[in-house]
């Protein structure tokens, strides 16, 4: 309760007066009846409602839900699959309702990882948005064989603070990084994955993207038959190289759930399909992390530390 607490007035900032809505499902039901209760206990107006879980993460609520959102000032998701790259969570935001996902959210993961230093991270979070919005190209290489370049001139990147106190603003919780979205057909190399993946969990073996023009052109490893799966049931646009994330929530540790993996201080993530909610072109319900561990990243030729870990001490 003392995270829930947190999550609601601290990294949301409801107030007297502001209505709160939980979108749970039953996977993730008792921890979105313990934000409610959280949400409810200082006489806010509080509503809770449970979907069908969805079938992949980007895939949109219903309707009904979707219009619902954008009647509340604050709005917390603690879904099985995430509905950060929705059209739904977009035009809800775009309403002015503030809005965090916590997609696969675990109470364990929820009592360490709110426990961070929101504001260090903020800090942190907010000076790599800064970075790469001012580049042009990056260069991500690591000790398994990733060596991977993209193009990222004209689009912003984005720190995912945990603080969401203005109207729109939106995250997840547990936070902890900054993202941006790479030029669509202009990003090319080798990713070698071997944290995690979405709808994969934690990676027993390398996980291998080769791209070209921006797309995944050959999977190789372990989880090859469940990315196949996806590229045939979504087509083209699941194979999009949609994100570029690096982690900064210095609580954070790659467990098999992409919500956390992706916010390990130092590491990077890269994602495949929708980003049209955060910059980008393609529009595809589907959005899917994979984690690499110990990354070097260059911006424009020049070496970015991510020792995260060392400024929390």
């Amino acid at each position: 309760m003392k995270a829930c607490e947190v999550a609601v007035f601290e990294c949301m900032g409801l107030k007297e007066g502001e209505t709160l809505l939980i979108i749970a499902d039953e996977p993730s039901r008792e921890i979105g009846y313990a934000l409610w209760e959280a949400g409810k206990s200082r006489g806010n107006e509080a509503v809770f409602v449970e979907i069908i879980p969805r079938r992949m993460h980007g895939e949109e609520p219903p309707s009904s839900v979707a219009e619902l959102m954008k009647l509340f000032d604050v709005c917390l998701i603690p879904t099985s699959k995430s509905m950060s790259h929705t059209r739904a969570r977009k035009e809800a935001c775009k309403a002015g309702t503030r809005i965090a996902t916590l997609p696969g959210i675990t109470m364990d993961m929820m009592e360490r990882t709110l426990a961070a230093d929101y504001k260090k991270i903020e800090k942190i979070s907010k000076e790599i948005a800064a970075i790469l919005t001012g580049g042009k190209h990056v260069h991500i290489t690591s000790p398994e064989g990733t060596d991977f370049y993209a193009t990222i001139e004209g689009r912003d990147g984005a720190p995912d603070t945990g603080i969401y106190h203005n109207p729109g603003d939106f995250g997840n919780l547990p936070a902890g990084e900054a993202y941006i979205a790479p030029l669509e057909g202009k990003s090319w190399g080798r990713i070698v994955f071997d944290g995690s993946f979405a709808g994969i969990g934690i990676l027993k073996d390398k996980l291998v993207f080769e791209v070209k023009d921006g797309r995944v052109v050959e999977v190789q490893g372990y989880g090859k038959e469940f990315l196949e799966e996806v590229f045939e049931k979504y087509g083209e646009d699941a194979r999009n190289i949609a994100e570029i994330g690096i982690g900064t929530n210095p609580k954070a540790k790659i467990i098999g759930e992409v919500l956390e993996d992706e916010k390990v201080c130092g590491t990077i993530h890269i994602a495949i399909g929708n980003n049209a909610t955060f910059g980008g072109k393609v529009d595809v319900p589907v959005h899917l992390d994979g984690v690499i561990r110990n990354p070097s990243l260059e911006v424009d030729g020049k070496k970015i530390s991510l020792d995260f870990q060392s400024l929390f001490l």
